[in-house]
């Protein structure tokens, strides 16, 4: 009997939540035969109407959408299940030719500037394939309490996947850099909602374009890059807000100032320089740019709402992920806080990828229970219990997630 793959999905999410693991796609050998992989139609989808209906969409011009925490749980996150996020129109993927794309490195700080194209990208520099996380500033937004302006993002406006390219120092290193270089400039062919003008141009320190984790990929999972999330080609940057991950690229400049292109300027992914109180206003003068994400974790086994019989083990499992530092351990507590059990913390498979944890616990008596995750990352940084401190935008929320499980 074959399974149709989106009614399949459709049926495991709305699953009743008192079963206690998410579906998890790493037990290929278990799924029911004539079932698809999950990864492949990804690639086809061009509007909110294809998407499969595990995504709750935000907004549909510009393209917002995320997935239930649960089906987060693979280490490395197929197509599609991970957050999509567009801040204008996107392009006519029909129009796209990779074979003619362009890819072209300018700007003041630039020696020689180069057009290539994604097979000159392959031929002239060496292919490199790693896993980056992509978490948009906003993640968790929706969870600042005063509510903060903005998409309302649940918790998974983050993933890990598996990008092939080239190194962006190696491209860079190619066309010459001058010393006087401070800022990228990153340039894709998506349009701003009316049409005109670009959607983003964003860019990081010069320093954080000269590291291994630093590329412009045509790869994701194996796969050429889904439209969605940017075909034919993307820059990628792990560790920092995803909106310096531009899609559709079509160029990189090197500026010998700040990156002045749409949403570098204040407020957009950008917090106020000092504490403010919840619900302050902000001037745009005392704002800074949000140049690296912060440590966090999430919790993706069991579903919240889910049931345990007393006495039997429950195993809690998620991922922790530290922006361009690695975490040193994760700890979960069902009593508020009041005591915390240090969880088993896999290494990252490569810097800024994210780290696997997991810890089984025993439920004391029956009730009502709130599991709490908290990463710490390198430099001893840890999640708040709560709330991190409120900025107008709802930037960086990293408070603790928990899930409810009821003991009978």
């Amino acid at each position: 009997m074959t399974i149709d793959r989106r009614k399949f999905l459709k049926g495991a999410v709305a699953t009743s939540v008192t079963a206690m693991l998410p579906l998890n796609w790493a037990f290929a050998q278990n799924r029911p035969a004539g079932m698809a992989p999950l990864d492949v139609s990804a690639v086809t989808w061009k509007n909110v109407d294809d998407l499969p209906k595990h995504f709750k969409v935000l907004n549909s011009s510009p393209l917002n959408a995320f997935p239930p925490e649960h089906l987060l749980a693979p280490a490395k996150t197929p197509a599609d299940i991970a957050f999509i996020r567009w801040n204008g129109l996107m392009p006519d993927f029909n129009s796209i030719d990779p074979d003619t794309w362009e890819f072209t490195v300018d700007g003041e700080s630039i020696e020689t500037p180069k057009t290539y194209t994604i097979a000159e990208l392959k031929k002239k520099f060496k292919t490199h394939t790693q896993q980056l996380v992509l978490e948009c500033g906003g993640n968790s937004r929706e969870n600042f309490y005063p509510n903060a302006k903005g998409n309302q993002w649940s918790n998974t406006a983050v993933f890990c996947a598996e990008w092939t390219g080239v190194l962006v120092k190696d491209v860079l290193a190619d066309c010459g850099v001058k010393s006087n270089a401070v800022y990228t400039a990153h340039y894709g062919a998506d349009k701003h909602i009316s049409g005109k003008g670009a959607a983003i141009s964003r860019g990081v320190p010069i320093e954080a374009a000269m590291n291994e984790n630093a590329m412009i990929a045509w790869g994701m999972n194996g796969a050429d890059i889904p439209f969605m999330h940017g075909y034919p080609l993307r820059i990628v940057f792990g560790g920092r807000p995803g909106s310096v991950s531009q899609k559709c690229a079509i160029g990189m400049g090197v500026r010998d100032r700040v990156h002045d292109g749409k949403k570098m300027g204040a407020p957009a992914y950008q917090v106020p320089k000092n504490p403010v109180a919840p619900g302050e206003k902000v001037d745009n003068k005392d704002y800074k740019i949000i140049e690296e994400m912060i440590v966090k974790s999430l919790i993706t086994a069991p579903q919240t709402g889910g049931e345990l019989s007393l006495g039997k083990s429950l195993e809690v499992s998620g991922h922790a992920w530290a922006g361009t530092r690695d975490v040193s351990n994760v700890e979960v507590s069902y009593d508020y806080g009041t005591t915390w059990q240090t969880a088993s913390l896999t290494k990252p498979v490569n810097p800024m990828a994210w780290q696997q944890w997991k810890i089984n616990l025993k439920l004391p008596q029956t009730g009502y229970y709130e599991i709490w995750a908290r990463a710490t990352d390198t430099k001893g940084d840890t999640q708040p219990m709560v709330q991190p401190q409120w900025n107008p935008k709802g930037y960086l929320f990293n408070g603790c997630h928990r899930v409810a499980i009821r003991v009978v």
